[in-house]
Protein backbone atom coordinates (compact mmCIF):
# COMPACT_ATOMS: atom_id res chain seq x y z
CA UNK A 1 0.00 0.00 0.00
CA UNK A 2 1.63 3.58 -0.91
CA UNK A 3 1.84 6.36 1.26
CA UNK A 4 -1.04 8.30 -0.38
CA UNK A 5 -3.54 5.49 0.45
CA UNK A 6 -2.55 5.43 4.30
CA UNK A 7 -2.77 8.69 4.61
CA UNK A 8 -5.97 9.17 2.76
CA UNK A 9 -6.82 6.14 5.16
CA UNK A 10 -5.87 7.84 8.10
CA UNK A 11 -7.55 11.11 7.54
CA UNK A 12 -9.51 12.38 9.89
CA UNK A 13 -13.13 12.91 9.02
CA UNK A 14 -12.46 10.28 6.43
CA UNK A 15 -14.81 7.61 4.97
CA UNK A 16 -13.65 5.29 6.99
CA UNK A 17 -14.05 7.14 10.13
CA UNK A 18 -17.77 8.26 9.13
CA UNK A 19 -18.54 4.90 8.97
CA UNK A 20 -17.43 3.77 11.92
CA UNK A 21 -19.15 6.79 13.65
CA UNK A 22 -22.56 5.40 12.06
CA UNK A 23 -22.35 2.22 13.03
CA UNK A 24 -21.51 3.48 16.73
CA UNK A 25 -24.54 6.04 16.69
CA UNK A 26 -26.53 2.98 15.50
CA UNK A 27 -25.60 0.29 17.82
CA UNK A 28 -24.00 2.03 20.78
CA UNK A 29 -27.05 2.26 23.57
CA UNK A 30 -28.65 -1.09 22.29
CA UNK A 31 -24.96 -2.68 23.26
CA UNK A 32 -24.41 -0.68 26.43
CA UNK A 33 -27.45 -1.95 28.02
CA UNK A 34 -26.52 -5.65 27.38
CA UNK A 35 -23.03 -5.13 29.08
CA UNK A 36 -23.87 -2.44 32.05
CA UNK A 37 -23.89 -5.27 34.27
CA UNK A 38 -20.32 -6.61 33.35
CA UNK A 39 -18.60 -3.19 32.73
CA UNK A 40 -17.63 -1.94 35.71
CA UNK A 41 -16.77 1.53 34.14
CA UNK A 42 -19.89 2.01 31.76
CA UNK A 43 -20.07 5.94 33.17
CA UNK A 44 -16.96 6.11 31.60
CA UNK A 45 -17.91 4.66 28.21
CA UNK A 46 -20.74 6.22 28.00
CA UNK A 47 -19.23 9.68 28.85
CA UNK A 48 -16.21 8.51 25.93
CA UNK A 49 -19.07 7.94 23.80
CA UNK A 50 -20.32 11.72 24.17
CA UNK A 51 -16.74 12.86 23.88
CA UNK A 52 -16.63 11.11 20.23
CA UNK A 53 -19.60 12.73 18.83
CA UNK A 54 -18.48 16.35 20.41
CA UNK A 55 -17.22 17.82 16.93
CA UNK A 56 -14.95 19.89 19.45
CA UNK A 57 -13.14 16.93 20.47
CA UNK A 58 -9.64 16.64 18.26
CA UNK A 59 -9.70 14.24 15.36
CA UNK A 60 -7.47 12.22 17.01
CA UNK A 61 -9.08 11.70 20.05
CA UNK A 62 -12.23 11.12 17.81
CA UNK A 63 -10.57 8.51 16.10
CA UNK A 64 -9.37 6.88 18.89
CA UNK A 65 -12.54 6.40 20.86
CA UNK A 66 -14.86 5.57 18.07
CA UNK A 67 -12.23 2.75 16.96
CA UNK A 68 -12.99 1.51 20.35
CA UNK A 69 -16.43 2.01 20.60
CA UNK A 70 -16.88 0.57 17.38
CA UNK A 71 -15.02 -2.76 18.80
CA UNK A 72 -17.30 -2.83 21.49
CA UNK A 73 -20.54 -2.76 19.49
CA UNK A 74 -19.38 -5.02 16.97
CA UNK A 75 -21.08 -8.42 17.32
CA UNK A 76 -17.65 -10.65 16.10
CA UNK A 77 -14.78 -9.92 17.95
CA UNK A 78 -11.71 -11.74 19.11
CA UNK A 79 -14.05 -13.27 22.54
CA UNK A 80 -17.75 -13.12 21.29
CA UNK A 81 -19.96 -11.41 23.47
CA UNK A 82 -22.55 -13.89 23.95
CA UNK A 83 -20.35 -15.86 26.57
CA UNK A 84 -21.40 -15.33 30.15
CA UNK A 85 -18.52 -13.68 32.34
CA UNK A 86 -16.06 -13.40 29.32
CA UNK A 87 -17.86 -11.70 26.37
CA UNK A 88 -16.99 -8.22 27.45
CA UNK A 89 -13.48 -9.03 28.65
CA UNK A 90 -11.76 -8.11 25.43
CA UNK A 91 -14.17 -5.02 24.92
CA UNK A 92 -13.48 -3.90 28.17
CA UNK A 93 -9.37 -3.85 27.59
CA UNK A 94 -10.03 -2.22 24.83
CA UNK A 95 -12.26 0.68 26.09
CA UNK A 96 -9.55 0.66 29.27
CA UNK A 97 -6.65 1.66 26.80
CA UNK A 98 -8.42 3.62 24.77
CA UNK A 99 -10.41 5.96 27.44
CA UNK A 100 -6.94 6.12 29.35
CA UNK A 101 -5.15 7.26 26.27
CA UNK A 102 -7.64 10.23 25.91
CA UNK A 103 -8.56 10.60 29.29
CA UNK A 104 -8.08 14.74 29.48
CA UNK A 105 -10.55 15.10 26.39
CA UNK A 106 -13.35 13.88 28.46
CA UNK A 107 -15.01 17.18 29.45
CA UNK A 108 -17.22 17.83 32.80
CA UNK A 109 -19.90 18.16 30.16
CA UNK A 110 -19.70 14.53 28.38
CA UNK A 111 -19.14 13.35 32.10
CA UNK A 112 -22.39 15.15 33.12
CA UNK A 113 -24.56 13.81 29.82
CA UNK A 114 -23.27 10.29 30.99
CA UNK A 115 -24.44 10.56 34.18
CA UNK A 116 -27.95 11.71 33.26
CA UNK A 117 -28.01 9.01 31.03
CA UNK A 118 -26.85 6.53 33.32
CA UNK A 119 -29.85 8.10 35.80
CA UNK A 120 -32.59 7.69 32.64
CA UNK A 121 -31.89 4.30 31.53
CA UNK A 122 -32.95 3.18 35.75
Amino acid sequence: MDDVKIGEILVPGSADERSREEDVRRKFWRTAKKAARQVPFMEDVIAGYYCALDRETPPRVRGILLAALAYFVLPLDMVPDFLAGFGFTDDMAVLAAALGAVRSHITPAHRLAAKRALEDAE
